[in-house]
């Protein structure tokens, strides 16, 4: 089982954005910005185009309140989609708030964010996805 699974599973805390019957959105704990959130399938499958094809019809439908939540929090000139997924086998998708490329190079520098601070992005994103 996954550390993603464990997350969906509830056996390990996270800040949740938003869930349907397939997918499940949360704060990334190591972000590269403010609203940094994860996309994740609630079917563990290593790599995101070897997804059912009803996943992947549904991810960016799923991705694009939470996307226009993000940008209003937190205002960047884009909210970027992006894919790696290489540290954890489960496929996923970052949605992270950028005003340039170099806010989305993943070696950059993390924030480190207390749990009060994860919490009060989390309740900032979730003002503009419930409106």
């Amino acid at each position: 089982m996954t550390i993603f699974s464990k997350i969906i599973a509830g056996e390990i805390p996270s800040f949740k954005i938003a869930e349907n019957d397939k997918l499940y959105a949360f704060l990334d704990i190591s972000p590269l910005t403010h609203g940094h959130t994860l996309i994740v399938p609630k079917i563990e499958v290593d790599k995101l185009f070897d997804l059912p094809d009803d996943y992947l019809d549904g991810l960016l439908v799923f991705a694009k309140p939470i996307a226009k939540a993000i940008q209003q929090a937190y205002p960047c000139n884009r909210v970027s989609i992006l894919t790696v997924g290489l540290e954890v086998p489960h496929a996923h998708v970052h949605l992270i708030p950028m005003n340039s490329t170099h806010d989305m190079n993943l070696m950059n520098k993390k924030l480190t964010l207390s749990k009060e601070e994860l919490k009060a992005v989390q309740e900032n994103i979730l003002g503009y996805l419930y409106r």
